[in-house]
């Protein structure tokens, strides 16, 4: 195992920070009168739900052989980006490096915790540079790298994902919204071998819970026990924290459902090679694709005025337009508009 001392990286405040316990949830009770969080004692969630998460947790390490303990739950992945900048970046004063083009919530989050946001600026093949990967870190030294791979927008996987956790001094964030949709293997079989791993997955995608917001963070127990220290007491609703519960029931279905997102990926892009209006379909392992159009401002047009919402990318990514797989019919209503352009 590559160790560091975590605890160097953690802001003072952070590390001298009493977490806010549930008596509620931190003990067990056989029959409990609840009067204790000024709950109401009427309606079908009238009570708190677990602050710990402790059955989804227990169910997401059954099901990824991970231990419970290196497991935080969160109210989507966006609220783990937060909580993550905020326990390791001190304001005005660390840095955080992120791909560009990606993900727009890593720099987000770190511009509202007042951080220097880094640019790692990405090749024509969506690829990052190693030389200038090295040259940022030795000359900035920043405190979290975010990886995305299967990178939003550009549905490409990161290469040699281990060449940049090893040459990292700090936290290294490998964010796998998309990896359902991608033969690359996850970075959950590194977690135990790099002390400064944080991987993200999340319900929102494959799994078809977007509605429920519900990320999940694999690291070490040191860093989940630094997650529940900063989260919000109740910060997943029980409504949320059921479904994910019924849907790891339903594995079968999930699987079905993959199934079908890929058969119709792989259908769409045998579409989109012969349209006159596209002129290349970048290489996608995510349920998405990163499109360059002829006349990428025209297209977006049309598919709005025909009630088609896609991602405009231009002009950040020239001509481009991000669109995701839907259903059939969804599909072939695309196509159909994209056919008379």
């Amino acid at each position: 195992m590559t160790t560091i001392n975590i605890q160097k990286l953690v802001r003072k405040n952070i590390s001298e920070l009493k977490p806010y316990i549930s008596f509620r949830d931190n003990n067990a009770f056989e029959n409990p009168l609840l009067m204790d969080a000024n709950e109401s004692p009427f309606g079908e969630f009238n009570r708190y739900p677990d602050s710990t998460h402790k059955n989804l947790r227990e169910k997401i390490s059954a099901f990824k052989n991970i231990s419970a303990s290196q497991i935080a739950i969160g109210n989507g992945s966006d609220e783990l980006i937060d909580l993550i900048i905020k326990i390791f970046c001190e304001p005005k004063k660390d840095a955080v490096l992120v791909m560009n083009p990606s993900f727009a919530m890593y720099g987000f989050y770190a511009a509202i915790n007042e951080n220097k946001v880094l640019q790692l600026n990405l090749n024509d093949d969506f690829e990052i540079v190693q030389e200038d990967f090295l040259n940022i870190v030795n000359t900035n030294q920043p405190k979290i790298l975010f990886l995305c791979s299967p990178n939003n927008p550009t549905g490409n996987s990161i290469n040699e994902i281990e060449f940049y956790i090893q040459n990292s001094a700090g936290i290294v964030v490998v964010d796998e919204a998309y990896i359902e949709f991608s033969e690359q293997k996850s970075c959950l079989e590194l977690i135990d071998k790099y002390s400064n791993l944080i991987v993200l997955q999340t319900f929102s995608k494959a799994w078809g819970l977007a509605g429920a917001r519900v990320g999940i963070a694999y690291s070490s127990v040191e860093i989940t026990n630094l997650i529940y220290t900063v989260k919000s007491p109740f910060n997943v609703n029980v409504l949320s924290q059921n479904l994910v519960l019924e849907i790891l029931d339903q594995i079968e279905d999930f699987q079905n459902n993959l199934n079908e997102i890929l058969k119709e990926r792989a259908w769409l892009k045998d579409q989109f090679i012969n349209l006159e209006c596209i002129s290349k379909v970048f290489p996608t392992y995510a349920n998405f694709f990163l499109i360059e159009f002829k006349n990428a401002e025209e297209v977006y047009s049309t598919l709005i005025e025909r009630e088609i919402l896609t991602s405009k990318r231009f002009p950040q990514i020239p001509n481009c337009i991000r669109l995701n797989v839907g259903s059939r019919h969804e599909n072939e209503r695309l196509i159909n508009v994209l056919k008379n352009i």
